[in-house]
């Protein structure tokens, strides 16, 4: 291995050629000099394997090791697009990112010295991001040239991509009439060509943007359709993007955000939709073309379960509330209506003891529910003048609860690290 004296950033590359190389390192070592990796996706972005003889790896502030290389296939965060992920002499690269111009191959475990590393990329992720990325380039280039719309923001996604369109609203017949316009395009098969310009040379072409650089300036063409300032890797032809697929818009503030796919996610995606179609025609026994009217009817037949149960729920609570008046103890000449359940929610607890307090404005509802590992309380009282709220936070820290309300009702929870029956006992003895 190579090791560097000093270390730098690197800024520019100043040799292609193994002996240009060789008189910049020397030149390097004479004196602190600053220059860039060659970007080896950037001279053909179909580079699966590569081979690095000159690096150094390095520890971040977060105690993170990465590589540094003379040349790299790897494509750092940027622009929209994801990095890549691969091996260096078969360690895992974990992240790529670009830092003041310098690459970083953040790696899982530091490499073993070697005279040179041997870079592999993985290919589907690249290829999948490729097909992103042009297909992004398409789809924005379809929206301009039907609709009038500007694409103000990319993300590609690990399982879907967005755009945000400059426009308030979109409708589905709008997305329909662009998503067909986009696929002409790529059925078309029409290169996607990457060029170097200065800036005095873009008057050249119709940019479909404004640039956010002024030097170092990659346009990405697709002859009249696109042309964009994009630091990105994309296929050679819009034929390898193989589809475009709209699933879905939403509204954002004054702008619309536009979800897609493209090449291989297209059919990913039409296979797991397929496999929830297939799933609801059996579920349901209809045919796909009615599944949505099945869906409805079914929808509809369990609003009326729920109003159905709730009915009879509140019967059942009014049968309850009675049978605890019932059951009901003096203290002082104050009825307390006790309850301990292993049933009943908070909404229904607060719903039983309203219930009682109805039945007889006179007495004080104590009622201590334990499910699903939680303890919960409620408080209540009609003609006396006890302090509910007061009672409750009485008894709150016995089980690390919280909760509040008025003097007249009061509720909380916490952990059943005591038992319901004691927690009982001391609402009780508030009354005592």
């Amino acid at each position: 291995m190579s090791s560097f004296p000093y270390r730098v950033s690197f800024m520019i590359v100043a040799a292609k050629s193994e002996i240009g190389l060789k008189k910049c390192m020397a030149k390097f070592r004479e004196k602190e000099v600053f220059f860039m990796t060659i970007k080896l996706f950037y001279e053909d972005s179909y580079i699966t394997n590569f081979t690095a003889h000159t690096w150094e790896q390095f520890t971040d502030e977060a105690n993170r090791s990465y590589i540094v290389l003379d040349q790299t296939a790897f494509y750092p965060t940027g622009g929209g697009q994801p990095y890549d992920t691969g091996t260096l002499n078969g360690v895992q690269v974990l992240e790529v990112e670009d830092v003041d111009g310098q690459i970083r191959h953040y790696v899982d475990e530091p490499l073993p010295q070697q005279d040179a590393v041997q870079g592999q990329i993985n290919w589907k992720r690249r290829f999948d991001h490729m097909q992103q990325h042009a297909g992004q380039h398409i789809l924005s280039a379809a929206f301009e040239d039907q609709l009038g719309y500007s694409t103000v923001s990319f993300h590609l996604g690990q399982d879907v991509c967005t755009i945000d369109l400059e426009v308030a609203q979109l409708s589905e017949k709008d997305v329909a009439v662009v998503e067909a316009f986009a696929n002409d395009i790529i059925q078309q098969n029409l290169p996607i060509e990457t060029k170097w310009v200065t800036e005095e040379e873009l008057s050249q072409y119709s940019l479909r943007k404004q640039l956010a650089v002024s030097e170092n300036i990659r346009l990405v063409i697709i002859p009249n359709v696109d042309y964009s300032g994009c630091g990105g890797t994309h296929p050679s032809s819009t034929g390898q993007v193989s589809a475009i697929s709209v699933l879905k818009i939403e509204k954002q503030k004054n702008q619309t955000r536009v979800y897609f796919v493209c090449g291989h996610r297209v059919t990913n995606e039409l296979r797991t939709k397929q496999a929830v179609v297939q799933g609801l025609t059996n579920l349901l026994n209809v045919p796909e073309s009615k599944l949505v009217s099945a869906a409805e009817r079914v929808l509809l037949q369990s609003k009326e379960y729920e109003k159905t149960i709730d009915e009879l729920n509140e019967k059942l609570l009014a049968i309850e509330a009675k049978d605890l008046l019932h059951e009901a103890s003096s203290i002082h000449d104050l009825k307390i209506v006790q309850m301990i359940s292993y049933e009943y929610r908070m909404k229904d607890l607060q719903k039983l003891a309203k219930m009682v307090l109805k039945e007889d404005p006179a007495v004080v509802v104590f009622f201590v529910s334990e499910r699903d590992n939680k303890m919960q309380i409620v408080c209540g009282r009609g003609e006396t003048d006890l302090d509910m709220n007061l009672a409750l936070k009485g008894v709150l820290p016995l089980i690390n609860g919280k909760g509040g309300g008025k003097k007249d009702f009061a509720q909380g929870g916490g952990e059943p690290i005591r038992s319901a029956e004691e927690v009982m006992m001391e609402l009780v003895k508030t009354v005592r």
